[in-house]
């Protein structure tokens, strides 16, 4: 599974998620990509196969529902709650553990997710679909 950090995320958390050895770049990596809405990121996406995380949930499903409406191709979203994984200072550990865990489980595209799916992020990297 490859994934793309929404734009509230930190390039860091990327760059020590591809230490780990992932296929994981951030919005804030790429020029081309900041500033842009989050229907452009869905749409960018799907040609790169990532999944989008993010914590923006009431942007994001809605997008994603009428992407699949549309029949748009789509990698889906993992969500990421706030309050369980902020994304100051020295909490950002406890998100680079949980998506490293989650990508260790999933390391080939998640077909779930290519057909338009969810998931929610778990402390333990597990997660729960929606």
């Amino acid at each position: 599974m490859r994934l793309l950090l929404d734009e509230h995320y930190s390039p860091e958390i990327a760059r020590r998620l591809r230490d780990l050895g992932h296929d994981v770049v951030a919005v804030t990596e790429r020029p081309g990509l900041r500033g842009r809405a989050d229907r452009v990121h869905l749409a960018g996406m799907s040609t790169e196969r990532r999944a989008i995380v993010t914590e923006d949930v009431g942007d994001f499903r809605p997008l994603l529902a009428e992407a699949m409406r549309r029949g748009d191709p789509t990698w889906g979203l993992v969500l990421v709650s706030p309050r369980r994984f902020p994304r100051a200072g020295s909490e950002v550990g406890r998100l680079v553990a949980a998506l490293d865990a989650l990508l260790r489980e999933r390391p080939e595209d998640d077909a779930a997710l290519a057909a338009g799916g969810e998931i929610w992020l778990r402390r333990s990297g597990q997660g729960v679909r929606g």
